[in-house]
């Protein structure tokens, strides 16, 4: 049995550290291989060392530090070495998934999803209880209607890539959420 138990240690600060290491190694990265596309270390081997590696090492490091050691001063530095790694292997998620296309357009979607998560993530830690709230806390009849709102706009994204019978059915099951929201018994929003 453990005779110390320490109290976990989050912090926003870390977070915010590792987000914002994460946009510096992904945009650094970025421009340097930009600035200097013919620069590559490649070993007498003919072995090429991606940066994915060097930010796949440096995420087991810090993760592992982070894990095994309590001290706050370091944990800010694990923080910003991991948010470096996860930037650098952000960088060649096209290059990982296409293996060999460094501009695929993977990369940025990525990045995208990736901000999304932090963001949203942040949102809840900050405001979770509200957003439970006046989410979780609708009735049936509205979370029948922004479904179906959200439906309809999000079928433009078909008919945008002329899938146009995926585009009619995802209208025609929005419109039907959207219509049945206004005539479904009204129930309690649920409550905390």
């Amino acid at each position: 049995m453990l005779e110390e138990t320490k109290a976990p240690r989050f912090k926003h600060d870390l977070s915010f550290l590792a987000t914002l290491a994460f946009a510096g190694g992904f945009f650094g990265a970025r421009l340097f291989h930009l600035a200097f596309p013919s620069l590559m270390i490649i070993t007498q081997t003919g072995i090429h060392f991606h940066h994915f590696w060097y930010g796949l090492l440096m995420i087991g490091v810090a993760g592992w530090l982070g894990i095994v050691d309590n001290d706050p001063r370091l944990a800010r530095i694990y923080a910003v070495v991991f948010g470096v790694g996860v930037g650098f292997v952000g960088d060649e998620v096209g290059l990982l998934l296409t293996f060999g296309d460094y501009f695929s357009p993977l990369t940025q979607d990525f990045f995208v999803a990736a901000m999304a998560f932090l963001i949203l993530t942040a949102l809840m830690f900050r405001y979770g209880k509200q957003i439970k709230k006046n989410l979780l806390g609708l009735s049936r009849r509205e979370q029948l209607r922004w479904g179906g709102v959200f439906l309809v706009f999000f079928s433009t994204i078909f008919f945008a890539f002329d899938a146009v019978e995926l585009g009619t059915v995802s209208v025609l099951i929005g419109a039907v959420l959207l219509v049945s929201g206004f005539f479904v018994r009204q129930t309690a929003p649920q409550r905390d």
